[in-house]
């Protein structure tokens, strides 16, 4: 077992963040790598935390070129560039293979595989955190702004439809922010993730209560 795994994977990936967005930068990466170590501390089984902190560290690396377009799932291919990059430095074939799954298994979308192994669940459920709390207000504030400048047309309100009820514009609004939170907590894998999830779930409500009360007095959330 290579005592180095995680620092080398935090080289071999940073320069994959230098064009990337707020949203999953470097920093983010960082932050998924610090739960996804305190989701690890909490958890009741054994965790590899090399293989835990060095799929974090990797599992973002193709944002850049998704966002735009160059690739289509940026998890498949982080997978197929991190196995590269750690065969080069002859890291052992399991240990690539472990963290290759983590990479593979940690998005929300549809078409990827569920993760099996208790590494790729903390690397999802510390992935799906970031997105909760007050960072995760920021970050998908970041994300709603991102998508708006590359499909080039206002991809959500920053307010409610509500408060133009004679010409309420047909785009979603601040509420999408509500949304995703709730999905991605909704999918979370183990006990600790849950909790630490409850916990960033009252800042957002509260969050929300003051939102609603500042556009509208008269609101109620």
């Amino acid at each position: 077992m290579p005592s180095n795994l995680a620092p080398l994977s935090r080289g071999l990936s940073r320069p994959y963040y230098e064009d990337s967005f707020p949203a999953h930068d470097m920093f983010h990466a960082k932050r998924v790598r610090d739960v996804a170590l305190r989701l690890a501390n909490q958890h009741p089984d054994s965790v590899d935390r090399d293989i835990l902190a060095a799929a974090a560290w990797f599992h973002d690396i193709g944002r850049p070129l998704e966002r735009v377009g160059e690739i289509d799932d940026h998890d498949d291919w982080a997978a197929d560039e991190a196995t590269t990059l750690l065969a080069s430095e002859d890291v052992p074939s399991d240990r690539i293979a472990a963290v290759e799954h983590c990479l593979r298994a940690h998005s929300i979308r549809a078409s990827s595989p569920d993760p099996e192994t208790i590494e790729a669940k903390l690397l999802f459920d510390a992935d799906k955190l970031d997105a909760v709390g007050a960072v995760g207000l920021v970050r998908l504030a970041c994300i709603v702004g991102e998508r708006s400048g590359r499909i080039g047309k206002q991809y959500a309100i920053i307010d409610d439809v509500e408060t133009l009820p004679d010409d309420a514009p047909e785009l979603p609004d601040v509420d999408l922010l509500y949304e995703w939170a709730r999905k991605r907590l909704g999918a979370l894998y183990t006990d600790p993730g849950r909790r630490l999830g409850e916990s960033r779930w009252d800042v957002m409500e509260t969050f929300f209560i003051q939102f609603a009360r500042e556009i509208d007095p008269d609101a109620t959330k």
